[in-house]
């Protein structure tokens, strides 16, 4: 079932957002200095992706036009409207966290290699140990997230779901149609795109700077054209 490792991804991220929805007496200065670990960590992780590229001029590329196109779309604006809609219906209007939650996990959990790389090898290979691997992160993330970020962080299961599926759906298909070095090529750059874009969100959970992540979202298609661009390219010189 290529979908058994994106189903287990969504089941961890809401299991551990129900157990730190019971953790939520734990003092405030705790929660200040977990949410500071957790984004210390999570730009750590980002620096790491963002070196694994063979050629970061793709990556400045990619990040340049999809802020561009991400802006023009309002990704991110509307990111947020998504999560106030969920407030509202939960009766939840005036608390910011819950927008916040489902906003900031969900950029966490969607963006980077691993989800990628996990839905990849599920659809390919029917191989999930990428994704357990990353269910398993994610889980207990979503506990600490729930405990600072408050229940909005449940929510994000469900674009994690969806993102995943779609991949390992597409994975099903892709070996038929695509060479192994243009998709080798794709996720180094991809990851290192990733890895910038996770390096942002650290920096937002550090409170340093606030970036509208989201709008850079497009960056990963833009990586995609670029590398099969310059792969074609390769093959005609």
């Amino acid at each position: 079932m290529f979908l058994l490792g994106t189903i287990v991804n969504g089941l961890l991220i809401i299991i551990g957002t129900l157990l730190g929805s019971r953790l939520s007496r734990i003092p405030e200065g705790m929660k200040v200095t977990v949410m500071y670990a957790i984004g210390l960590s999570v730009l750590v992780l980002g620096l790491q992706m963002g070196l694994k590229s063979e050629n970061f001029l793709i990556v400045i590329l990619s990040l340049v036009i999809g802020a561009v196109i991400g802006e023009w779309m309002q990704l991110d604006e509307k990111l947020n409207q998504l999560g106030k809609w969920l407030e509202t219906k939960l009766g939840g209007s005036g608390n910011r966290s819950l927008s916040e939650g489902f906003v900031t996990a969900t950029l966490i959990f969607v963006i980077g290699a691993m989800a990628i790389i996990g839905a990849l090898d599920s659809g390919i290979r029917g191989d999930h140990s990428v994704l357990y691997t990353k269910s398993i992160i994610d889980g207990f993330t979503s506990v600490i997230l729930t405990t600072t970020l408050g229940v909005g962080v449940l929510f994000s299961a469900l674009p994690v779901i969806l993102y995943q599926g779609l991949i390992a759906l597409f994975a099903t298909q892709i070996d038929r149609f695509v060479p192994q070095i243009l998709m080798d090529q794709f996720i180094a750059e991809m990851t290192a795109t990733g890895g910038v874009m996770i390096v942002a969100i650290g920096l937002n959970l550090l409170g340093i700077i606030k970036i509208k992540v989201a709008n850079l979202l497009p960056g990963i298609l833009v990586t995609g054209v670029i590398v099969t661009i310059l792969y074609l390219y390769q093959q005609f010189i």
